[in-house]
């Protein structure tokens, strides 16, 4: 299922044209260049000391594959035994949905993913146990739709009735299930290996909810329970939470309830939202960098930028990070991501690995062993702001559904729809919730302020005329994908590939029913460190060193992973993969014309032993991917 983005001119006909129009300003672009289980029961019963084991045929309707059965391989040999009717019914049979045990019993302490000497919080992450069963989830039918709000536009009953919220959490025991630490260490037992996949017959494989499709849907169900636990403790029946708007112009610093030590009202005395490790030089004013790198770059790659440029720039980022880069759900969710020893190749999708990641890091101090709190994902929850950077996160999602581009619609896959995880909700019961039930936020009873969406005309100005340079000077030396991964290659500092097109001079007409997606593969890399590398195609400047800026029709994107359990049994260096859109970048660096596309990769952060095995461009068809 998938799709990309179509040119805009017949792309976006359900929404005012203007919106989509170009209105990056030409004179900061320049500037920031110049600066730097259906009803076939079936059961695979095998062990390690027997393979010889027949597949047998029990009441059960869960297939769970033992680690030594790939369930590919099992499907093949199936085939010979059924006819092809018979075989219609076996990819529901033997699907396999990611399932969180019960969480209050199966439980280990967090290991991987952060630096144990040095580190500000603890790996125990396991939640409280009250001795209570799992309850099926039910939608809050007969409630009110309450409606978050923009963090910088909060009125003083909505900014009290938070404060109250997160001041009476904060002084709850911490073993209590809705204590403000418990809450924190949520994501530290799904992010940082709390769990694994024993109830899918996998005990030594953890669990992990980022760098793939789980990521968006596990972290609207951790706000959706973390919002009803406030609003029980603010007394507000109308409470919400707020959302960071770091999408528009207007809400691109902290917000200033986040910022004070001390709280201008005698009753809260200690800011309740305020947490002392945060990055002292991101503090107000300073514009959040969407594409930020973690440290101050070489002199060749710098882009530290003037506030107004900055501000221009990131909406560049958002604008690739929900359309030219979000084409269909594979770019814009993840990759699949299932029960056992991974059996495809993982991916990250174009939010989390691109503005959701440079905030975290952007925020988390760098003072810190593993940056914390924000800058990892053990420490993350312990910073009220990480809740309002996904409540935004969160809304990237509607955005996006609401755009109304073809493709722009959730995966459909039975191991999608039927992932699942547990939280302790308002009343103290766990509860078992899934990705199918996520979907539509209007059954959750809550939605979004409506806020400025100037990115969305934030495309990246195009070259003003076509330039031969980069085909004479650059293509013709550059090695081929062939030459380049004879074996996994690093990049040291930039790899600069040759990759040849499906085909070139496509027709706005072919771009309609077809996408054009640049695809890094086999991307491994160190999770215990922050990683990332930028993606250039086509950069015409290359006589003095020095690249685009993100702000630039050549700047592709970023492939970005905050520090988290890699998933790996056996070592640290966990897969991935990364999918860019090229439909309008062609257009607009004026190389649609070209056989090959120049590709960079510039290491930016971690990427000391990061390898990457592959690079191709290929043409997916509208509603598929």
């Amino acid at each position: 299922m998938s799709s990309t983005l179509v040119p805009l001119t017949s792309s976006f006909t359900s929404l005012p044209s203007k919106q989509f129009a170009t209105s990056t300003n030409s004179q900061f672009i320049s500037k920031a260049r110049t600066n730097q289980t259906h009803g076939f029961k079936v059961s695979c019963n095998a062990s390690p000391e027997d393979n010889e084991n027949q597949l047998i045929l029990p009441e059960t309707q869960k297939l769970i594959l033992p680690n030594n059965v790939d369930r590919r391989n099992l499907l093949v040999g199936l085939g010979g035994l059924y006819t092809a009717a018979s075989l219609t019914s076996l990819p529901s049979a033997f699907a396999s949905p990611i399932t969180a045990p019960d969480i209050t019993s199966i439980c280990q302490e967090a290991k991987t993913g952060f630096t144990a000497e040095g580190a500000i919080r603890t790996g125990k992450c396991c939640p409280p146990s009250l001795g209570k069963p799992i309850q099926t989830f039910a939608f809050p039918s007969k409630e009110k739709t309450r409606v978050r709000w923009p963090a910088h536009k909060g009125t003083d009953k909505q900014v009290k009735s938070y404060k109250k919220a997160i001041k009476a959490i904060r002084e709850l025991p911490d073993d209590h299930p809705h204590s403000f630490v418990s809450q924190a260490k949520i994501h530290c037992a799904y992010c940082n290996g709390g769990y694994t996949q024993v109830d899918s017959g996998f005990p030594d494989i953890e669990i992990q909810i980022h760098n793939s499709w789980l990521f968006f849907p596990f972290h609207r169900w951790y706000l959706y329970f973390y919002e009803r636990i406030l609003r029980k403790y603010s007394g507000d029946d109308d409470f919400a939470l707020p959302y960071w708007n770091w999408d528009n112009p207007d809400g691109m610093t902290i917000p200033q309830m986040f910022v004070a030590e001390k709280d201008d009202d005698p009753f809260f005395g200690n800011n309740p939202l305020y947490d002392q490790f945060r990055d002292a030089r991101h503090l107000p004013p300073s514009v959040v960098d969407l594409f930020f790198s973690g440290a101050k770059l070489a002199d060749n790659f710098a882009n530290e930028l003037d506030p107004e440029t900055q501000k221009v720039c990131n909406l560049s980022m958002v604008y690739k990070d929900l359309i030219r880069n979000a084409t269909d759900w594979k770019s814009f969710f993840g990759g699949v991501y299932t029960a056992g020893p991974m059996d495809e190749e993982p991916s990250v999708g174009s939010v989390e690995s691109n503005t959701h990641t440079a905030v975290h890091v952007w925020v988390g101090d760098s003072n810190n062993t593993n940056r914390e709190d924000m800058g990892n994902f053990y420490s993350a929850g312990y910073d009220p702001l990480f809740y309002a950077h996904h409540a935004n996160v969160d809304r990237m999602w509607k955005l996006w559904k609401d755009l109304g581009i073809p493709g722009h619609s959730e995966p459909t896959a039975d191991d999608w729809l039927n992932a699942s995880y547990v939280f302790y909700d308002e009343n103290e019961n766990l509860v078992r919730v899934y990705n199918k039930d996520s979907v539509k936020i209007d059954k959750l009873k809550y939605d979004f302020e409506e806020s400025r969406t100037p990115w969305k005309g934030s495309r990246p100005p195009p070259r003003k005329e076509k330039s031969k340079e980069l085909s004479k000077a650059l293509i013709g030396e550059t090695k081929t994908v062939e030459e380049a991964f004879k074996k996994p290659a690093r990049l040291d500092p930039i790899l600069k590939v040759r990759v040849k097109r499906p085909t070139k001079n496509r027709t706005p007409e072919e771009k309609a029913k077809a996408n054009e997606i640049l695809l890094i593969k086999g991307i491994k890399f160190n999770s215990n460190k922050f990683v990332k590398f930028d993606v250039f195609v086509n950069d015409k400047v290359d006589t003095n060193g020095t690249l685009p800026t993100a702000c630039d029709p050549e700047f592709a994107g970023s492939f970005a992973q905050v520090p988290h359990s890699g998933n790996q049994k056996g070592g640290m260096l966990m897969p991935s993969a990364a999918r860019f859109g090229l439909n309008d970048l062609l257009d607009d660096t004026k190389t649609e014309d070209e056989e090959y596309a120049l590709v960079a990769l510039v290491a930016r952060a971690g990427c000391e032993d990061l390898t990457v095995s592959g690079i191709e461009i290929k043409l997916v068809p509208i509603g598929s991917t």
